[in-house]
């Protein structure tokens, strides 16, 4: 166990590895919850009489985007290991097969790809609480502009949080993401049908 701690340090202590994982993590779950946004908005509109079909619904698209997410990073980023590991190898003249370098690669592969599901995940599945409590404290309207006021708060936090890295103002990079979120429910009101 306390080998797979000091990898584990080992791989978050890089920032190439950290970078990357927040990239995947922050563009994924900034299209999960506009793709929850749009769910959530379209399935009352649409009719839909109770909070757990939406929720169903929702967590039907969490599958879909979050097995799309892990799936697509864990082939993108085993091309790309096997290149920079091939590239390595050429210039060492040596072979990398079931080394510290394979290794750390292979795990750095594993986190990218977790990070990347988790967050269509979370962008999906947080703004669909609400959903849970429809017809005992909210209605389906009520449920909805609290969900998708959750979304936009996600949406804010991703913002904020790329923002702070790159040392932008925070604030305004939070409403430039929230306002997404916005424009997202306003098309699916005007939207016919």
């Amino acid at each position: 166990m306390s080998s797979i701690r000091r990898q584990l340090a080992r791989l978050l202590g890089k920032e190439e590895v950290r970078s990357i994982a927040r990239r995947y993590f922050v563009s994924n779950g900034f299209d999960g919850t506009l793709t929850g946004i749009g769910v959530i908005v379209g399935a009352v509109l649409s009719g839909v009489a109770d909070g757990f079909t939406v929720v169903q619904i929702g967590l039907g698209a969490a599958v879909g985007l979050g097995t799309s997410a892990v799936w697509s990073v864990w082939e993108i980023e085993r091309a790309e290991t096997k290149a920079a590991i091939g590239r390595l190898e050429r210039a060492m003249l040596a072979d990398l097969d079931d080394t510290r370098v394979e290794r750390e690669r292979s795990s750095a592969r594993l986190f990218h790809a977790t990070m990347s599901g988790l967050g269509p995940l979370i962008g999906i599945l947080v703004p669909l609480v609400p959903f849970l409590f429809e017809g005992t404290l909210l209605t389906m309207v009520e449920a909805a502009v609290v969900s998708v006021g959750i979304g936009i708060g996600i949406l804010g936090v991703f913002g904020a949080y790329m923002g702070s890295i790159s040392g932008q103002r925070w604030y305004v990079a939070a409403v430039r993401m929230a306002l997404a979120g916005l424009v997202v429910a306003l098309i699916n009101l005007v939207l016919p049908g």
